[in-house]
């Protein structure tokens, strides 16, 4: 059967009639992390898949309230998987408020600093896929395997 998909970032463009970047530049990075965990909470008992970015586990105990309401899966990628991925986003003009200040040539090391720092929050994960060694289609599979057996 199918579920309801839901962005945590799309509810925040929603809420506040803001792009997330736009957001930040106005609100600063805290409000965008209050509004974050505002949703998250109200999304208790939700019967769909909640994607979150990468920063919303780091914040308050939503690591911990995550795992004790929901299914969690940490979707893992190598430093050098993010990196292309993310310096591909850099050069198509899409605009990641965190990456803002950094140059090219240190994204790589940003990553790699980012990751270790947010590790011992996304390893709290119920499951983990790793996306950097699948296909997507596997990954999907994966993915709804774990979502049947819930």
């Amino acid at each position: 059967h199918e579920l309801e998909f839901q962005d945590l970032d799309e509810l925040i463009v929603r809420e506040s009639g803001l792009s997330v970047s736009d957001f930040i530049d106005q609100k600063g990075e805290l409000s965008f992390r209050k509004l974050e965990r505002q949703l998250l909470i109200e999304h208790e008992g939700f019967e769909g898949i909640l994607s979150c970015g990468g920063g919303t586990p780091c914040y308050y105990d939503n690591a911990d309230w995550m795992v004790e309401h929901g299914q969690t899966i940490y979707l893992s990628a190598s430093v050098g998987w993010l990196h292309q991925r993310l310096a591909a986003s850099r050069a198509r003009g899409t605009k990641r408020p965190l990456l803002s200040g950094v140059a090219d040539d240190d994204l790589a090391e940003f990553i790699a600093k980012h990751l270790f720092e947010r590790l011992p929050f996304y390893q709290k994960a119920a499951h983990k896929i790793a996306v950097d060694k699948n296909s997507s289609d596997q990954v999907v599979a994966m993915l709804a395997e774990l979502i049947q057996t819930k």
